[in-house]
């Protein structure tokens, strides 16, 4: 009894058992995902990145015309001010004991000229008579023509004098903000050292330093910019000036870019240029540097032929001919146009391996749209 009882027990484990495997259903197939960047030739760009600096396009750094001693300071760094207005006052006080004494010697001068005016006039008139030698007479001439020169000659020095009085007190030779000030009350500063910058905020450009590889694909360049403040908003600029003679330190070319549709970018803010260049060449494709990977020792990308209308598909490696790297871009040639290449994940791929496709790389998306 007890050994059929045991047979019968076993049988019907044996029978759960296999009714239990007879409704077992296989996990679904997971797939990996995968970011792709569609083969597009003729749309390769060339994209350099460059950061600088905000300026005003009209700048100026005035200075006295006179030395002297600083008796008023009438502005502070960041004020706005008119054309014309004061800025700052020297000490005159010599100025004006200049003038005084000017005005002097033009009385003198003056007299003199009068003086020797009346002689000739009586030389003029004697000179009927035969009294008058010939060289009385050249000598009043002479003396008559000095004294005359001497009389312009101080009317000018006042006019001088008076000029330099007028320069003791500096006035903004335009409408503008202090970006700059280099001067305080009760110091000496000397004729035409710079002592106040005005910066005219109307004209903001953004100056960049170009390096000299950078310079020929430079000037054909479209441009776009943003401000560190603001990265994420960009505004199009247009090459206003390029130096023609690289700085002797740096060895590159100093850019001025102004914004194409006006509008108020702050003075001294960092800001980043984006210049992009169509290479022009229909038989080129531009795709992002994480795409690369090789076979047999030769550049290759792994190419996603997608399963119907499915967003998935399978993926097979392909080599490619690099024609050249533009920053995080690879040039390349080879698969056909319209080809999704996988940008992200290479490392884990195989060829035949299912994929689901999640969309375009980011980073590549940016440089497609700014080819096309």
């Amino acid at each position: 009894m007890k050994t059929s009882l045991t047979a019968a027990v076993l049988a019907g484990s044996i029978a759960v058992v296999l009714s239990a495997c007879s409704h077992h259903t296989p996990d679904a197939e997971v797939l990996r995902p995968v970011r792709t960047v569609e083969l597009q030739y003729g749309n390769a760009t060339e994209t350099n990145r460059y950061v600088g600096t905000v300026q005003s396009r009209h700048e100026v750094d005035q200075a006295f015309r006179v030395g002297g001693k600083v008796m008023e300071r009438r502005i502070e760094v960041g004020q706005t001010v008119r054309e014309g207005e004061v800025l700052a006052v020297l000490d005159d006080t010599d100025y004006r004991l200049a003038v005084e004494s000017a005005q002097q010697d033009l009385i003198i001068a003056k007299a003199h000229a009068r003086q020797a005016a009346s002689d000739r006039k009586r030389l003029e008139d004697l000179k009927t008579d035969g009294s008058v030698s010939i060289s009385d007479d050249e000598h009043a001439d002479s003396g008559a023509v000095s004294a005359q020169a001497a009389a312009e000659a101080a009317t000018r020095k006042l006019d001088l004098a008076r000029n330099r009085l007028g320069y003791t007190v500096l006035r903004a030779s335009q409408s503008g903000v202090i970006t700059d000030v280099r001067f305080e009350v009760g110091q000496v500063v000397p004729e035409g050292q710079p002592v106040v910058s005005i910066a005219n905020q109307s004209e903001p450009e953004i100056v960049i330093d170009v390096p000299e590889s950078h310079l020929a694909s430079f000037q054909t360049a479209r441009f776009r910019a943003s401000l560190a403040s603001a990265p994420s908003e960009t505004f199009e600029v247009a090459l206003r000036e390029l130096a023609p003679q690289a700085a002797q330190q740096t060895r590159t070319y100093r850019a001025r870019l102004k914004p194409i549709a006006p509008r108020a970018l702050p003075l001294g803010a960092t800001a980043t240029l984006i210049a992009d260049r169509a290479l022009g060449d229909s038989s080129t494709a531009s795709i992002p540097a994480s795409a690369i990977t090789q076979s047999s020792g030769h550049p290759a990308v792994w190419i996603v032929h997608r399963a119907g209308t499915e967003a998935t598909g399978s993926v097979e490696l392909a080599r490619v001919a690099v024609l050249g790297y533009r920053n995080d871009q690879v040039l390349v040639s080879g698969p056909k146009a319209g080809e999704l290449v996988v940008v992200a994940g290479i490392q884990k791929m195989a060829p035949g391996l299912r994929v689901a496709l999640t969309g375009t790389d980011p980073n590549s998306s940016s440089v497609l749209q700014a080819a096309r």
